[in-house]
């Protein structure tokens, strides 16, 4: 088993090790040579009063420092073999990434050194983030692509029946036309609430306000269409005034009842509120049917659809939620899905509410 170490040690301990080799080397020669110099053919010794060498003291010279020479250019190699095998597979895979292919990974089979480990590790990572943000680049391009075509060639076909004579310029067609405009600027909305806060530029106007209040303007807007759906709403709610920006938690509110609205089954919609620990909690439970377990994880992502109850067609752009995530992370916050009794389903929204902060840039 190979132990991983450093690559300072690696190196001091290869010098050191061909340094004693090589000491060793020339002692053990030594006596070698001189006890068969000795033995066979003293006279091939020079004199004790020279300090010249005799030709068989240059040839063992020669042979020692040529072996000496042998074994340190062998250590050398082997190391920078090591080391530049993963530096070069490094460097290869850059290449492949700027020329476009970022399935490009390096590869080391030496995992002893700890530097060019990691090195080719952190390579390896982030050619998957920046392969990853592609394929996600290129999922959001065809989703929105797919989102503003549906809307824009019903605008189209309905402008173009009314230029020629097809649908009269009537109330309920102006009507018809200026409800698809409202359905492309929330759509375009959406997408600007999620592109900014994934980019850390989701402005937020921080004041304090009674979240009660927020809740109650909200139900002006939704509830109409609450009770239309066979909804009813019950408000639990705290009157303290918490620090928040008060028209992004009115848009994650009402982007949570629409939810409800689509996928949950006709019930009670409860809406609560509380205050703990300076912490804010804003919830929304309905009576079900609850989320696939399977889904769980993937529901707060972008464009991601569930199915509308009662018609099986995918229901909304997939954004919703996605809003919900991006303002409270704008807050410091977070928001979370979890499942009470009977396949009650449970969104809470949470962020510090206890204490003015600056206006996000």
């Amino acid at each position: 088993m190979k132990f991983a170490t450093g690559l300072s040690r690696q190196i001091a301990l290869s010098m050191g090790f061909m340094a004693v080799g090589i000491v060793l080397l020339v002692q053990l020669s030594a006596y070698a040579f001189y006890s068969l110099v000795f033995t066979f053919s003293p006279n091939l010794i020079s004199e004790t009063d020279s300090w010249v060498p005799t030709g068989p003291e240059w040839i063992w010279m020669a042979i020692t420092t040529l072996t000496a020479i042998t074994i340190a250019v062998a250590v050398a190699f082997k190391l920078a073999r090591r080391i530049l095998i993963p530096l070069n597979s490094v460097a290869h895979s850059l290449r492949q990434v700027a020329q476009g292919d970022l399935g490009a990974r390096a590869s080391t089979e030496d995992h002893s050194l700890v530097e060019t480990v990691t090195l080719v590790n952190d390579f390896n990572i982030m050619a998957e983030r920046l392969q990853r943000m592609e394929r996600e680049q290129r999922f959001w391009n065809a989703a929105i692509a797919h989102e503003l075509r549906t809307p824009v060639t019903i605008l189209r076909g309905r402008l173009q029946g009314l230029a020629d004579g097809i649908f009269p310029p009537d109330l309920p067609q102006f009507r018809r036309l200026l409800n698809q405009v409202e359905g492309l600027t929330s759509l375009i909305e959406d997408l600007r609430i999620v592109g900014l806060a994934d980019s850390g530029h989701l402005r937020l106007q921080w004041r304090m306000a009674d979240i009660t209040e927020e809740i109650d303007a909200v139900m002006g807007m939704i509830g109409p269409r609450l009770q239309a759906a066979g909804f009813t709403t019950e408000i639990a709610s705290c009157h303290q005034p918490v620090s928040c920006d008060p028209l992004r938690i009115r848009q994650a509110l009402l982007a949570l009842l629409e939810n409800a609205r689509c996928h949950a089954v006709p019930g009670r919609i409860l809406i609560s509120t509380s205050i703990s620990a300076g912490i804010c909690r804003l919830c929304v439970e309905d009576q079900g049917p609850g989320i696939d377990e399977a889904l769980v994880e993937y529901i707060f992502d972008a464009f991601q659809r569930g199915r509308e109850i009662g018609t099986g067609e995918n229901s909304g752009s997939g954004l919703g939620l996605a809003v919900v995530k991006a303002i409270a992370k704008a807050h410091g916050g977070n928001v979370v899905y979890r499942q009470a009794g009977e396949g009650a389903s449970i969104f809470e929204i949470s962020w510090p509410g206890s204490q003015m902060q600056p206006t996000s840039e």
